[in-house]
């Protein structure tokens, strides 16, 4: 009678221990679920908006709109998304690539950079990186007014360049790595 006692007592820890498991894989499939659910309707407003024939800006036109040079990224991407409701932009490039300006500076871009896009900064950013010396990661460009003549790089440190040297897209090389 005792090793009965036993068993179902151990039966109903396992199950205890089953149902927790449970519970968290439910959780978890629902967070799953909600990620999806929201980039598909991510998706579903870029498509209604293409359909009713809101044409989306080029990149250097949303660029010179938030007062920023409109050559800050390459000619060749493949298409960008921007959340007005976050100001989350996200730019894709074929590869990774390299730029050179016309004040001899050179920028990286990863195949994809994001951003936080706001009037005069693009902050936060993920997959740029300038020369200093060795490769530094971009992590915000700032042009202080309308009137500006500069523009503002934060690699590790300030940095000011002249903003008419980043006014046209140019073409990009491809490199190796980024």
């Amino acid at each position: 009678m005792e090793k009965a006692l036993t068993k179902v007592s151990s039966l109903k820890l396992g199950n205890s221990w089953i149902s927790k498991r449970a519970k968290e894989e439910l959780s978890n499939i629902t967070e799953d679920i909600s990620y999806v659910s929201n980039a598909v309707e991510e998706k579903a407003k870029w498509i209604f908006n293409k359909l009713k024939g809101k044409p989306q800006r080029t990149l250097p036109e949303l660029l010179r709109e938030y007062n920023l040079p409109s050559g800050l990224f390459p000619q060749n991407i493949t298409c960008y998304e921007f959340d007005e409701s976050k100001a989350k932009l996200i730019v894709y490039l074929p590869s990774a690539c390299e730029v050179t300006f016309k004040d001899s500076s050179a920028i990286r871009y990863a195949n994809r950079v994001k951003a936080i896009l706001m009037r005069g900064k693009l902050t936060g950013i993920e997959g740029m990186k300038t020369k200093v010396l060795v490769w530094v990661k971009v992590t915000s460009v700032t042009v202080e007014g309308y009137k500006s003549d500069k523009v503002w790089f934060m690699a590790g440190v300030k940095k000011s360049r002249p903003k008419d040297a980043y006014e046209m897209p140019r073409d990009a090389v491809r490199v190796e790595e980024f």
